[in-house]
């Protein structure tokens, strides 16, 4: 998969796409990151690519001239098929169901907004699927973007060693992760659940199966709920 990121700041990728599962992931070639310095499709010769609102207000607004301009250039080269998100505070939620969604996509196209965000006619005429990673505010897409990219990329196959990784991990299937353990097996006099060093997997699978649902209930109940509305989001798009 390529994914090509369309930001004011790529300095701010390096640390992020250079580590990790990330960096593992671009060198195995299940994915090729590509960030795009918006600025190079200015018009303007000190390369802005912002201005003051109409009607008057606080801040900054991209504008749409030079996000068409680098989307156009973008889909000339490879990326007719890449699906658009468009990072804002005003999108849908993203969550694991959205990632494993996109991760099924042949390659994706990020829109990182900054200032007060992008002008309108970005959404109206290139159609991205707006998304947000919670109800708070950040300075700008670069920090969602990095979560989707994180998030989306452990989900393609090859990247991580197992299978039963993604499988089991929480949210993939609308509830929290169990309880996990290690060595030694009693830490401070805590000691690891018997049944975990039973040796009998079958009741190691139903602990964990119980664990799961019950930590679910208690702290997230509005999961199942949450997994069911995302895919009927995505699929109307």
């Amino acid at each position: 998969m390529i994914i090509d990121v369309v930001t004011l700041f790529p300095s701010m990728f390096s640390g992020v796409v250079g580590e990790s599962i990330l960096k593992r992931a671009q060198e195995g070639g299940q994915v090729k990151i590509n960030l795009v310095n918006l600025r190079d499709f200015s018009q303007d010769k000190h390369r802005k690519v912002d201005a003051p609102p109409y009607g008057g207000g606080p801040g900054m607004v991209i504008m749409a001239e030079p996000v068409f301009d680098a989307v156009e250039d973008l889909r000339k080269n490879g990326r007719e098929e890449s699906f658009l998100v468009l990072l804002t505070p005003g999108g849908v939620r993203f969550d694991q169901t959205l990632a494993q969604e996109l991760s099924k996509q042949k390659g994706l196209i990020l829109l990182c907004g900054h200032y007060e965000g992008f002008d309108e006619r970005v959404s109206q005429g290139l159609s991205p699927l707006e998304v947000s990673i919670g109800d708070y505010v950040l300075t700008g897409g670069e920090i969602p973007a990095m979560v989707l990219l994180d998030s989306v990329t452990r989900l393609l196959p090859g990247v991580l060693g197992s299978k039963d990784s993604r499988l089991q991990e929480s949210f993939t299937s609308g509830t929290l992760e169990y309880p996990q353990y290690t060595r030694p097996q009693e830490v401070r006099g805590l000691k690891v659940p018997e049944v975990l060093v039973s040796g009998d997997h079958g009741k190691v699978a139903e602990w964990r199966e119980e664990k799961s649902k019950e930590r679910t209930e208690e702290r997230r109940p509005d999961l199942a709920a949450a997994k069911k509305k995302s895919k009927k989001q995505f699929r109307q798009l």
